[in-house]
């Protein structure tokens, strides 16, 4: 079982990798993509210089561009740039080709790619490592194409590098965030082992006076008669020692899983046996209660804490279904778990109390109405219970005006 500690540090290990995983993300992208796209607009700025001169690229220094500005970045543009072009007439016939500035494309292979881009439909674009762009002429329709295929090299290549460094840092800060993330959370964990051997202690030392007290106010009724005064102290008492005996045992629940007794057990026969003795309880206050349990079930566990969380579900269900209402226990194998599932209908149910439910002293009724008796430690019982089962507990409302425990338990 994942205890509390373990969960909260794979917590921080998890949430620290996700975001530098997304801050990494946002870098590398925003660094590659403004690679590329400073990669576009040099090659556009060229396709520009070729539309305007037939696609030819004239090699003169200070010529200058459709805003008065300097065309090229550097003189040697003209003499580095690998480009060839094809003329199309207006029904689409390739009529002419400029070839004698590129060694890679032949005529033909001009032609073919120049009917790629023609399909396509496109004014400006890609193909295969060519920018290319779409203009008319008087003649007809010429299509230019500039090889950016260095220029692209160079960007996959920083793409890839860029992706390498940042996967071997992640690695890296992954390592050492494991190694100190024990110490990081030590302060937690020192304070929670602390507040488990605070409540441990503290519920064995509170047992002893309330056993007197209980025991004092037997003697007082036997020797001066009951009154409603005494009836209040017994019943408090009552309610202490209850109280203190589920923090005693969440507190044990909650330890590590050796110490629970494994044994083989069926479960079908557990939760018939306890359905039993709620259902006489659901109609004394009108409330319907049906079971579907699937015979001969078995659960390798300790059976004393399951029988309290289906007690406890069933207690849960019997106090806060609506009036009149109805309460469903079921049990079922799906795959290697069993689906333990307790529904009853109820009314105003809050979708946002539902991830809290499994808190301790959580109370949907924020009112600490004590008229249903719960100190809101009972479902923080059943979770823990759970969790040393190496299951899983959700609460499910969908509409509202109902509640549903699912408990998913796996079997061998």
């Amino acid at each position: 079982m994942l205890t509390l500690i373990k969960r909260l540090r794979i917590k921080l290990i998890v949430v620290s990798m996700g975001s530098l995983l997304f801050v990494l993300v946002i870098i590398l992208g925003s660094v590659n993509a403004l690679n590329f796209s400073r990669l576009v607009d040099q090659a556009d700025a060229v396709l520009d210089i070729l539309e305007d001169n037939s696609g030819l690229l004239p090699k003169l220094d200070g010529l200058l561009d459709h805003q008065g500005e300097q065309a090229y970045d550097s003189p040697e543009v003209p003499y580095e740039s690998r480009y060839f072009s094809v003329l199309f007439d207006q029904n689409g016939n390739a009529i002419a080709t400029n070839v004698g500035q590129i060694a890679a494309i032949d005529q033909q292979q001009a032609i073919d790619l120049a009917y790629t881009v023609w399909s396509a439909g496109q004014d400006r674009g890609f193909v295969g490592d060519y920018r290319y762009t779409v203009f008319d002429e008087g003649s007809g329709v010429r299509i230019s194409f500039l090889d950016c295929g260095r220029q692209l090299d160079t960007c996959r290549t920083f793409l890839f590098n860029s992706l390498l460094i940042s996967l071997l840092g992640l690695l890296a800060v992954c390592i050492l965030i494991i190694l100190l993330s024990g110490r990081m959370i030590r302060p937690v964990a020192e304070s929670y082992e602390k507040q488990k051997q605070f409540i441990t202690n503290a519920g064995h030392e509170i047992k002893t006076p309330l056993a007197i007290i209980e025991a004092d106010a037997g003697l007082i009724e036997m020797e001066q008669g009951g009154s409603e005064w005494l009836q209040d102290i017994q019943s408090q008492v009552r309610r202490l020692s209850d109280l203190t005996g589920d923090l005693i045992y969440l507190a044990q629940m909650e330890e590590a899983e050796t110490q629970l007794s494994r044994t083989d057990f069926y479960l079908s026969d557990l939760a018939v046996e306890l359905s039993h003795s709620f259902e006489g309880l659901a109609r004394q206050h009108g409330k319907q209660f049906s079971i579907n349990i699937q015979p001969a079930l078995t659960l390798r566990g300790d059976e004393k804490s399951i029988r309290q969380l289906i007690s406890i579900l069933l207690d849960n269900a019997v106090k806060y279904s609506t009036d009149g209402g109805e309460i469903r226990l079921s049990l079922s194998r799906q795959g290697h778990a069993l689906r333990l599932s307790v529904y009853n209908t109820a009314s105003g149910v809050d979708k946002a109390d539902l991830p809290h439910l499994f808190d301790r002293f959580y109370r949907a009724d924020k009112s600490r109405n004590s008229q249903t008796g719960g100190y809101g430690i009972g479902l923080s019982i059943a979770r823990a219970v759970v969790s040393a089962h190496r299951g899983k507990i959700t609460a499910l409302s969908p509409n509202g005006d109902s509640m549903e425990v699912v408990v998913s338990l796996p079997c061998t």
